[in-house]
């Protein structure tokens, strides 16, 4: 009877083995399992770390564009309201230019009458000295 219990308990012993040797292959294939998704986990984490790398290089390189324009949008604005000033100096002058030019041709109009008046003096003075 005792050999036939150690038997009995030499069988539970390797069914026992044989378990814990395949629980031990489990977790062995669990293990490398766990292995490989934490190396994937860590590429992606990689990958995610340069496009939110790039990203930021991307806006940065926005941001400075944006302000390039705006800088540029200032120039224009500002060489608008040059011109715009300069154009209203150029439409004074030309009113100031168009009453001078009124005055010359006012002046040109009555030299011509007063040339005309004293060219008409100038006859009759020769008249008289002829007649004298």
């Amino acid at each position: 009877m005792v050999a036939t219990e150690v038997k009995e308990l030499a069988s539970q012993t390797a069914r026992a083995t044989q378990d814990i040797s395949s629980q031990i292959s489990q977790i062995q294939g669990a293990t490398d399992e766990a292995v490989s998704a934490i190396a994937s986990i860590t590429a992606r984490i990689r990958e995610i770390d340069s496009v939110a790398t790039t990203i930021a290089a991307a806006v940065e390189q926005q941001g400075a564009a944006t302000q390039e324009i705006v800088r540029n949008v200032a120039q224009a604005a500002t060489g608008t309201s040059e011109v715009t000033s300069n154009i209203s100096g150029v439409a004074g002058s030309a009113e100031e230019t168009g009453a001078a030019a009124s005055q010359v041709l006012g002046s040109a109009g009555e030299l011509s009458r007063q040339s005309e008046h004293l060219n008409a003096e100038v006859r009759r003075f020769l008249a008289s000295v002829r007649a004298a």
